[in-house]
């Protein structure tokens, strides 16, 4: 049996406070394999977000263990990409030279990097913006180049960390079929949080479903669509099983309410 490339296990997350200490996660068991499409979803409030900077051991865990190829999670691992809920771009910089930082973070050479850089900002449509400051572009062209310098290094594991939680709804459709493009195209290993149930039925493989107070997690759901998912996927008979499948979830949670 082949093992897990990420292993969560009892993962617990408090936050020491004056009276008592808040629980942000509780008990929370995971197996990740290579090459999936998780989705974190769930309310604000339920440890999404503290989950993914655990893995990237932004944060330490309180109880349990996480393991990535078999060894226990204490530093942020190397192999890793992230992109933030904001694209935190250096104004100052061009967005070529903001997507090559990583490299230079890294103590690599930059300039060998610029072929791959080039190669990143065509495939998510910034060719021509590669000298423009990101003081010049709009928010999803912002985040666009914010993706691009966390793929820089070609990363095992990316975490996305709401992404596109800002932007409006026809920018946030476009990305989400770059993303989905980007995907099965490498098969990287992909942790995506996320409020919206569309956006993690339509990008997932599978979807971690949380709920809140303790964060925890309330069902682990398969995604079975096709790998091709055009916009109008999410018409079928089928998407829309799963995402009433998720609401009735989530409303007999007490999350949404009159569902």
């Amino acid at each position: 049996m082949t093992s897990p490339y990420i292993s969560i296990r009892g993962v617990g997350k408090s936050y020491p406070a004056a009276k008592t200490d808040i629980l942000a996660l509780e008990d929370v068991n995971v197996d990740i394999n290579v090459g999936e499409f998780i989705s974190i979803l769930g309310p604000s409030g339920c440890g999404k977000s503290t989950l993914l900077k655990c893995v990237a051991a932004l944060e330490p865990i309180t109880q349990g263990s996480i393991k990535i190829k078999g060894e226990e999670v204490r530093l942020p691992p190397e192999n890793l990409g992230i992109v933030f809920q904001r694209d935190v771009l250096l104004d100052w910089r061009t967005v070529m030279d903001n997507v090559l930082i990583t490299a230079e973070l890294k103590g690599l050479d930059s300039k060998s990097f610029l072929p791959r850089a080039k190669e990143l900002l065509a495939l998510f449509g910034l060719t021509e913006y590669a000298h423009r400051y990101p003081w010049e572009m709009s928010g999803g062209m912002r985040q666009r180049a914010s993706i691009c310098r966390a793929l820089l290094v070609d990363p095992e594991l990316l975490l996305m960390d709401e992404p596109f939680g800002a932007l409006d709804a026809l920018t946030r459709d476009e990305l989400n079929l770059e993303i989905r493009r980007m995907w099965n195209e490498t098969k990287k290993t992909v942790l995506f949080v996320t409020h919206s149930i569309v956006e993690a039925v339509h990008l997932s493989t599978r979807i971690v479903v949380m709920a809140k107070n303790p964060g925890r997690i309330a069902t682990i759901i398969d995604v079975d669509l096709p790998e091709d998912r055009p916009l109008s996927i999410r018409d079928s008979e089928r998407f829309t099983r799963y995402v009433s499948e998720i609401r009735d979830m989530f409303s007999s949670l007490g999350i949404i309410k009159g569902a």
